[in-house]
């Protein structure tokens, strides 16, 4: 018991307990101001009698609310673009901006199998063939890296 106490007391999961709570209740206010305000004026700009929500067709008996499944497309692609602007683009920024990406190694091919590999190594990850020293831009053989 002590262990799983520690694994819920651990701060990522109570805030990603947090998280979740949260974004349901977003996710709920966003569909009922989308079938509230927003369904019944695409209702009335589509000609229907200002609740698309309620729009069916009915084939042999069997109705499909299609105007429900719009809703749930309105409601989602909100979400989306709001957790999208709100929430990923500051946080890409913010990263950007703390923890710059360092710059990459030189690189250089490797004479044996062409595979990228630093230029201070002296064997290739790939092939794990031996690789000499670069002189001059061009590789030197590995027997005279010794």
């Amino acid at each position: 018991m002590r262990g799983f106490r520690t694994f819920l007391l651990r701060g990522n999961v109570v805030d990603l307990a947090v998280g979740i709570v949260i974004g349901a209740a977003f996710t709920a206010l966003v569909t009922a101001f989308v079938k509230a305000f927003l369904t019944p004026l695409i209702g009335l700009a589509s000609g229907a009698t200002g609740n698309f929500a309620a729009q069916k067709f009915t084939v042999s008996s069997v109705t499909f609310p299609y105007g429900a499944f719009i809703d749930a497309v309105i409601s989602f692609v909100i979400v989306a673009a709001v957790i999208y602007f709100l929430v990923v683009l500051p946080m890409n920024r913010m990263q950007e901006k703390f923890f710059p990406k360092a710059a990459a190694a030189p690189v250089r091919e490797c004479p044996e199998c062409l595979t990228a590999i630093p230029t201070a190594a002296r064997r290739c990850s790939a092939c794990t063939a031996e690789v000499g020293p670069q002189i001059g831009g061009q590789t030197a053989p590995a027997d005279l890296a010794e």
